[in-house]
């Protein structure tokens, strides 16, 4: 039986939603561990276009993520239904795409992923709003990508503590949210 974690002393979650897939994925234990990091890291559900595993296969899940977040499955890109005002972001190292570090996620975004053996098609990179690198050598796993860029969605979008300048953790503690008084308008 999995265990959840204690939940953090401070809320991680972020304002809007995200999902996450990939485009003509081919190994069915990746989409396993891509799902079970969407489901760890709080997605709206998760996609794949063009998929060519065998459906019938076992999936590396442990978290049992289909059962907890929605799965899209479309055959080709033209059948791709995202919801109104989510922004497609393809993640890939191709030149003009922008480094994730310096990249501010869409409140409400679906990301990408090219397929094991390739990169994202012309068409999905043109429908794509941005395109995005994580800044490696060279191509990682797509599951691994797929983490880090879940990560730094949670780290530039959350609200935590600052990172201190001597290692180790954070010195001063976030502290909690407070909501101002009502606002008065002046009558005129």
């Amino acid at each position: 039986m999995t265990q959840l974690a204690p939940a953090p002393s401070h809320d991680p979650a972020t304002r809007g939603y995200f999902a996450i897939g990939a485009e003509r994925m081919s190994k069915v234990l990746n989409l396993g561990n891509l799902m079970r990091s969407a489901h760890g890291f709080g997605a709206a559900f998760t996609f794949t276009v063009g998929a060519q595993y065998r459906k019938d296969e076992a999936f590396a899940d442990t978290s049992k993520s289909r059962t907890h977040l929605p799965h899209y499955d479309w055959p080709a890109l033209d059948a791709m239904a995202l919801p109104q005002g989510c922004v497609l972001v393809g993640i890939e190292l191709i030149e003009g795409a922008v480094d994730l570090p310096s990249f501010k996620h869409p409140l409400r975004a679906a990301y990408v992923l090219g397929p094991e053996r390739g990169s994202l098609s012309e068409p999905m990179v043109a429908r794509c709003r941005h395109v995005v690198k994580i800044p490696t050598r060279f191509c990682v796993n797509v599951a691994m990508a797929g983490a880090i860029v879940m990560y730094d969605r949670i780290k530039s979008l959350g609200h935590w503590p600052e990172r201190p300048l001597m290692p180790g953790g954070p010195s001063v503690p976030l502290p909690p949210h407070v909501r101002g008084g009502p606002i008065a308008s002046r009558k005129r």
